[in-house]
């Protein structure tokens, strides 16, 4: 109860701007996890027309593969991420060129909402790769500008850590229940319209696109009203804004280091999403234990974001960076070693705690080195490799789990191993503390 009442403290005490972000981030997150549920149901229904496109062949030669239901469901899904991902460092950077944050916040979410809508409509398979790749692009166009404002409202680098713990802790929530909610609503359709005047019914599969574009449109007014530019942004507007890969003293800069390794914890979390019905049989489990150990990862960085974003605000970024690589690696491999469910969920609380040690001070370590105005384009390295890493990871289990169970959790333990190895030799410490 002392944990969670000091984080309830730490977050009323916190800017009531980030409070907004993270209230809008976590709405928008519910809409897009949505549709992680959702869309795969509505492509598996019938109710979107890909018979033409099944069994056909993509490729060349030996080389080609036939199209499958799973295949066009992974397409939908992975389009998101990967545009999304490429995307966040050319908008990050237009954002820190113009000096505008808010436009690029409200454009990305309406373009989101929108599109969300418009799935009630789709009846054919492009339709939804066309609508998917629109949220990839708003996505893009929201996330760089929002964390650039949330480092930006930071009075000082002692309160950046916890502004970003607070902002991912909301996220994270979103993230999180959206799905359960996603699926109460498509089981609970059809719902009928005749008690508000309407001779028809609605189905689950357009409920639940109508409640993403109404969340979506419900953050759209939350920023639209209580958030504003800083006079940071608009000062620097017009420079030139560049991504720094070489380091002055060292083979890399320290936040495209960071970047990278990022990269690596994405793809380590995501691996696990994939292989549901291969871990079931594994270890002998039945579907709710699947989603008690998915959810894991989630749950415990819902916890601990908020404290070691003002831990780190404290002791220092670098402690942090390093202690949650060094439990990334055997916490990802040994996810390819347990047989017993009770294993596996502590296994994957283990990977929860050390994402949440990495997210807040990555995100407080860019924003520390981050020069006036270039908030937006230095902070999308970082949200750029971890949605990279995210869409890359279930690709990767799914082309790997052929050669052996633990062969995609030893090759993701291998890239956190990198990770760390990274953070050890090209990131060094940037708060200046009191002794």
């Amino acid at each position: 109860m002392g944990s969670l009442g000091a984080a309830t403290s730490a977050i009323t005490d916190t800017d009531r701007r980030v409070i907004v972000l993270a209230l809008a981030r976590m709405v928008g997150a519910i809409g897009n996890s949505f549709l992680i549920v959702v869309l795969p149901l509505y492509i598996a229904s019938g109710l979107v027309d890909v018979d033409a496109l099944l069994g056909t062949r993509v490729g060349i030669g030996s080389a080609s593969i036939a199209v499958t239901e799973p295949l066009l469901i992974g397409v939908v899904l992975s389009l998101f991420g990967f545009l999304n991902s490429l995307s966040q460092p050319w908008t990050g950077r237009l954002s820190d060129r113009t000096g505008r944050r808010k436009p690029f916040v409200l454009s990305g979410i309406a373009l989101l909402g929108t599109a969300s809508g418009l799935y009630v409509f789709a009846s054919q398979y492009w339709m939804l790769v066309v609508l998917r790749a629109a949220q990839g692009l708003g996505a893009a166009l929201t996330i760089p500008a929002v964390v650039a404002l949330v480092n930006e409202y930071a009075a000082s680098p002692s309160e950046r850590g916890g502004n970003f713990g607070v902002f991912n802790t909301f996220r994270l929530i979103g993230f999180g229940f959206g799905p359960i909610l996603a699926g109460v609503i498509v089981e609970r359709g059809p719902y009928d319209l005749s008690t508000i005047g309407l001779d028809r019914s609605l189905s689950g599969f357009d409920a639940s696109f109508i409640a993403a574009c109404a969340g979506a449109y419900l953050s759209f007014a939350l920023v639209y009203l209580l958030v504003a530019d800083t006079e940071e942004s608009a000062r620097a507007a017009g420079t030139d804004v560049s991504i720094r890969v070489r380091g002055e003293d060292r083979l890399l800069d320290p936040v495209f280091a960071l970047g990278l390794a990022t990269v690596a914890m994405g793809v380590c979390i995501a691996l696990f999403a994939t292989l549901q019905n291969q871990i079931n049989v594994r270890l002998d489990q039945q579907p709710v234990w699947f989603g008690a150990q998915f959810a894991a990862v989630t749950i415990t960085n819902v916890i601990l974001q908020v404290p070691v974003g003002r831990a780190c605000d404290r002791f220092g970024r670098r402690p942090f960076l390093l202690a949650g690589f060094v439990l990334l690696v055997p916490s990802t491999l040994f996810q390819g070693i347990v047989t017993t469910p009770e294993t596996m969920l502590v296994v994957r609380l283990i990977q929860g705690i050390a994402v949440a040690l990495v997210f807040a001070p990555s995100l407080a370590l860019a924003g520390d080195v981050a020069r006036e105005g270039e908030s937006g384009s230095t902070l999308s390295i970082l949200t750029m490799g971890f949605g990279f890493g995210i869409a890359l990871g279930p690709l990767t289990s799914g082309i790997l789990v052929s050669y052996g169970f633990v062969v995609p959790f030893a090759v993701g333990a291998l890239l956190g191993l990198l990770g760390l190895l990274m953070v050890i030799t090209q990131v060094e410490e940037t708060l200046v503390t009191e002794a």
